[in-house]
Formats: structure tokens, sequence, C-alpha cells
């Protein structure tokens, strides 16, 4: 992960600095917007900035949105009003922080725009499968595709397969295609030249020379569209790229990891993605099985999320105990690892016991999980509920309450809740703006509507 602090802000944020570097964060500051726009211009990538409060945060993102840049903007700021806050956010960053900070608000910002700590941990035979593969092809440079259901763990095989190939010590740069909107997702990739449109002002560096000699992970391809489908199809073939409104091909030495959740072999089918793209990408595929399919991993992954989340919230280590143990080995988990995580997370917060308790092993809402229900029954139940609620209301009025109940679900994560819902996650963030613009309270990532931290 890579951090870039603008303003006067290192002695107040010494303890997310810290965070970051235990993190194995790269962190970097200038004075100015104008630098902070300059550097990444030149190639100093940034997954996320946190700006002071008292230089112009709008300013920034338009200078930003101008030169096509997307990196996610987390507002700081010592005694500030509170609308002084909300107008940050109106301008764009994602989320507030009062300084000094609190160290478990730092951890919970820094780990939602990072997967660096997520270990590879494969105990049963169908993952250890997996793996086995991933290390047989990780020294070459062929192109690798990785499928599998949201939150299966597919950028941590494309980390795995980094680590072990000969590109370890170069970068390992991830773009996600979903969640960058269309008209910046090019110079994202490809960078730009000075004035190759309106706003661009300087040449700018795009991800794929950032990883020049390492890795660069194409997270979510499936949802890219055809003509950048077309622009990737030659740079894979050449190894050289164009930037936007350049003169002449740039040469790049990258090994290219995708991923998707997607049937790609549907989506050539509907001609929604280039077969030729397909096969040059899919030189090896890794297909990742559901947690439901690799059941010796449940309880060795809940192991390790219960250490990492009691350290990360200054938490004493507790073991799981063993009817938590079980009711854990009950669930079908549909939301994969991630939905484990999250699970486990919350387990370490609620434990009161010496060991976590089956108590503690809770659903999003709070609720405890009922093993021995029969799901798809319950799941039936459910839904003819709901569809009964949804009488006399118009079908926008449902269509927003399945949205925000969806997005509740994923405790805030968008590209989540666009896979599930089945939109892109354009058309979500739309539909997210007008309702907070009706004046609509909507889940941000890491809570519910409550207001509840995951």
């Amino acid at each position: 992960m890579r951090l870039l602090i603008v303003g006067s802000l290192s002695g107040q944020l010494s303890e997310a600095t810290s965070i970051a570097h235990r993190r194995g964060a790269k962190v970097s500051q200038v004075d100015s917007i104008e630098q902070a726009t300059r550097a990444l211009c030149a190639g100093q990538g940034a997954d996320l900035i946190m700006v002071d409060l008292n230089l112009d945060i709008a300013a920034l993102i338009a200078a930003n949105e101008a030169e096509r840049i997307h990196v996610p903007i987390v507002a700081c700021g010592v005694n500030v009003r509170p609308e002084a806050a909300a107008a940050a956010i109106r301008a764009g960053a994602k989320e507030f922080i009062p300084l000094p900070p609190d160290s478990d608000m730092i951890a919970a910002v820094l780990a939602a725009v990072s997967d660096d700590e997520r270990a590879m941990i494969a105990q049963d035979p169908a993952m250890q499968d997996i793996t086995g593969l991933a290390d047989q092809v990780a020294g070459s440079d062929a192109s690798i595709l990785i499928t599998g259901e949201s939150g299966a763990g597919k950028e941590v095989m494309a980390r795995y397969v980094h680590t072990k190939s000969r590109r370890a010590k170069n970068p390992f740069i991830s773009v996600n295609c979903a969640a960058i909107p269309e008209n910046l997702l090019e110079s994202e990739l490809f960078g730009h030249e000075k004035g190759a449109f309106t706003g661009a002002t300087a040449r700018r560096i795009g991800k794929f020379e950032e990883a020049d000699g390492g890795t660069l992970l194409l997270d979510e391809i499936s949802e890219m569209d055809a003509r950048l489908q077309a622009k990737l199809l030659r740079a894979l073939q050449e190894r050289e790229i164009d930037r936007v409104g350049g003169s002449g091909p740039v040469k790049v030495d990258i090994r290219i990891i995708a991923t998707s959740n997607r049937d790609l072999k549907k989506a050539v089918s509907e001609n929604q993605f280039r077969e030729d793209l397909l096969f040059r990408l899919n030189v090896v595929n890794l297909h990742l099985p559901a947690l439901r399919e690799r059941p010796a991993d449940i309880l060795a992954l809940a192991d390790h999320f219960g250490k990492k989340y009691a350290a990360a919230n200054g938490l004493s280590h507790k073991a799981i105990s063993k009817d938590a143990r079980d009711l854990l080995l009950t669930r079908n988990w549909p939301g994969n690892v991630r939905e484990l995580e999250n699970t486990m997370h919350r387990a370490v917060l609620l434990s009161r016991e010496e060991e976590i308790e089956r108590n503690a092993i809770r659903m999003p809402d709070g609720s405890v999980y009922t093993p021995g229900e029969d799901n798809t029954a319950r799941r039936a139940a459910e839904t003819a509920e709901a569809a009964q609620s949804a009488v006399g209301k118009t079908v926008a009025e449902v269509e927003q309450q399945l949205i925000l109940d969806t997005l509740e679900h994923c405790l805030g994560n968008r590209t989540h809740a666009a896979n599930i819902l089945g939109i892109s996650i354009r058309t979500l963030r739309n539909k997210l703006r007008l309702y907070i613009d009706e004046g609509v309270q909507v889940p941000q990532s890491g809570q519910s509507r409550a207001g509840e931290a995951a």
C-alpha cells in the first residue's frame, strides 16, 4: 500500500504513519495540492491520500479529475467544525478523521484500501491443489486469470503469485477496473501526455509504467469496456503501451494477472468481452473454490483473523472455543473468506469470555446464527416476507430498499454490493448519489446504516 500525506500533518499523523509502516506501506508527504497532483502525474502512485482540511480539498479533487487521476481522499483536521467536515465529504473526500486520530479508526481506514496483510492460508486439499499450480507457474511470465466467487481471495492469490515470482522485489500494482469510472480508466492504465485533453497540464504516468519490472493486477477485468479491451490486447501482444495523446509507443516489462467473478466465456458469447483478449489472459487459469468447498480452511482462517483483529484493536488474543468452532463449521459462508473475516472481526470485539464464545459469532445485524437451520427454507421464507412487504410501494422505493439493504449486508462495500445486485459499480454509485441528495442515510465502508462499526 502507498500512502500520500498532503499538508502539515506529519506530527498529528505520526500514529497513522506508524500503523501504515507496520502494514508495510510506503508513506510520502508533500506540502501542497499542486505538489500532490504533480507527484501522482510523475508516477508516484498512491492508494490513499490523507489531506489537511485547511487545504482546498475540492481543488485537489478537481485537479486530479482533470488529469484523470483516481485515488480515494481522506480529510483530516484538528478541532474541525462539523459543517467543515461535511463540506469536505460533499467535495468528494471519502472519510473525515479528526486529529489526533483514534488508532482503531486509522487501522480501519488503511485496511479498507489495502489487502497487503492478507495471508495465503491453504490447509484444505482443494486449495492446496490450486496453490501448488500457482507455485508451478509463478516463476514464468505467463499471464494468469484468477476466477472465483466474490470474496474467495482472488487478490490474495495474485499477491501470492507475485511474491513467488522472479519479479517479487519489483512493484505489485493493482487496478480495480470496476471501481474506476470509464472516462478515467484509460489514463489510469496507460497514462497521458501534456495537452492530450482539456485539463491535462502535465504528462501522467499510468499503472503500466508504474508496474514496469513487476506485476500488474487487473481486478474485475470483466467490467472493462470494449474499446479499452482492444487497447489492452495490443499492449499484451506488443509489450508496449500508447499514452493518451502520445506520439509513440512506450516499452513495458510487466507480468499481467487478471481476476473475474463472472463467467468470461459467457461474457464472450454475449459480446461483452473479447474472445482474443480472453485467450491472451487465460494462459493459466487459477479457479479458487468457494469457502464452502474447502471446509478445512474455515478454522485455519478463523484463527488467523482472530489474531489479526485482536492485534489491530489492541486486545489480547483469544482462542476460539470448541462451541464457537463447531458453529463456524455449520455456516455455508455465501460471502466466502470476506464474510468469515468480518464475522471474526465482530467476534473479537463482542467476546466477553476468556475464549471467543459461541455467542460472539453473530450475523452483520447482530443476530445470533442458529445452527441446524434449513438455509434454503429460511431464505425462501425471507424472500416471501420481503415480497409481501413490497406490496403498496413503488418500484423506485423497492429498488432503493433493496440497494440499501444489500449495501448494509456488505458493510458499505460498493463493489461487492454491485456484484450481488448484478449492476455495474457506476450504476450503483449514481443511485447512491441520488439517495444522498435526497437526504437518505447511506452505509459507508465498514458501517451499517445505524453507524455501527463492522
